[in-house]
């Protein structure tokens, strides 16, 4: 058994022994789905407002509430209900919370009050938080040691997509059918995933009582508080902008292109997940390091050009190759960092992921009332800084250099 802190690579499971030195792609995928559904299931009412406003006979503004409800759900949740799910086998586990997807998306589609939607959207939110808390270290117990960065650059890879699409899609399925029908479609979603889980994807056991270590020491396990830092300031670097993107683009005379832009990012994005994906397990610290450096060179670009489309553009394009990766690296060095509380800790990091979320959205709005929009990138760039300053002071414990294993 590893002590925290330290990467020893345990004896091969029968899911390891049964993929060699290949990657499980199949079984891969569908953590990739769950996470894709667990975010398209938060984002997709924001395009829906004025007709779920409509059904549930509330305002835009409440209406939003929507997608508050699921964030304080999934922020709630996943530290106390992964904690205390340690001893439970992850395939059940993950079955559970893509079930409890299926449910309360189809408690949504059939609610006309309000209160019992808000409370839908509660408890879905609690389990996209397990979902993942989750899915990191499931993904890694699946393959060989040395293939765990790319595992989770696979896994990763629903995140930006799900951001990128996920607005627009429910709007147009929206469109198509109703904000119920857009619901419903979730739920089946779910439904066929649980079915892919099941078929495809090994159990796995989870720890014994000696294994289970208490929640105080792994976040004071060397190497977890730093990289949980560099999460809280990285995701909220990133939101402030994301979340503020139109605004921004408005002083580049883009007000109308917010959609091409989002494209734009979400495309750069995938090829970042796919290069971090490919150096994870070989370079981690060093990746970081150029990841960080190149965002905040991003940020620089896109102040000083933020009213030009042809920087803003290219800035852009920067931004997402820079950032797409950040999710792999992060739940990498932290799952590193905690050893045997891996699984606790990635619920902390989607913890402080959400809380950084919400915070992007509460600093963009203070500095687009007080400094305006142009602000943002200038913003971006002291947070990078902090960020690439406590990656740069983790030398022993979180970001180490060299192989993350034995090549």
């Amino acid at each position: 058994m590893s002590s925290p802190g330290t990467t020893e690579t345990p004896a091969p499971s029968p899911a390891r022994a049964e993929t060699g030195n290949r990657l499980p792609v199949g079984r891969l995928l569908a953590f990739t789905t769950a996470g894709f559904l667990a975010i398209m299931t938060e984002t997709m009412p924001a395009g829906l407002l004025p007709q779920i406003g409509d059904g549930l006979d509330v305002t835009e503004a409440w209406a939003g509430q929507l997608v508050t409800l699921y964030a304080i759900g999934s922020t709630v949740a996943a530290i106390p209900i992964i904690a205390a799910t340690r001893s439970m086998n992850r395939r059940p586990l993950l079955l559970w919370a893509v079930g409890g997807l299926l449910v309360f998306n189809t408690v949504t589609a059939l609610s006309a009050l309000y209160g019992l939607t808000l409370f839908a959207r509660f408890v879905a939110g609690m389990a996209s938080g397990v979902i993942w808390g989750v899915l990191a270290g499931y993904a890694r117990r699946l393959v060989p040691a040395a293939l765990q960065g790319r595992a989770l650059a696979i896994v990763g890879v629903g995140q930006p997509i799900a951001l990128t699409f996920g607005v627009p899609l429910g709007t147009w399925l929206g469109s198509l059918f109703d904000w119920r029908g857009v619901f419903w479609i979730m739920s089946a979603v779910a439904l066929l995933l649980m079915l892919w889980v099941r078929a495809l994807v090994p159990d796995v056991p989870g720890q014994s009582a000696a294994e289970r270590l208490p929640i105080r020491r792994i976040f004071t396990t060397p190497g977890v508080r730093p990289v949980l830092a560099v999460v809280f300031f990285w995701i909220l670097a990133h939101n402030i902008l994301y979340t503020y993107i139109a605004p921004f683009l408005e002083k580049a005379g883009l007000k109308d292109r917010v959609d091409v832009a989002l494209l734009v990012f979400g495309a750069a994005a995938i090829v970042g997940i796919r290069a971090t994906g490919v150096l994870v397990d070989r370079m981690l610290r060093t990746v970081t390091l150029i990841s960080l450096a190149a965002f905040a060179a991003a940020a620089v670009v896109l102040g000083i050009g933020h009213e030009s489309p042809w920087v803003v553009f290219p800035g852009i394009v920067a931004w997402g190759l820079t950032f797409g990766g950040a999710p792999t690296l992060l739940q990498t060095a932290i799952a590193d960092a905690a050893g045997e509380g891996a699984d606790v800790a990635q619920s902390m990091l989607v913890t402080i992921f959400n809380l950084a979320v919400a915070g992007g959205g509460l600093v963009g709005g203070l500095l687009l009332e007080t400094a305006g929009a142009a602000a943002f990138p200038w913003a971006l760039l002291v947070l990078a800084l902090a960020a690439l300053a406590v990656v740069a002071g983790a030398r022993s414990h979180g970001f180490t250099p060299g192989h993350r294993v034995a090549p």
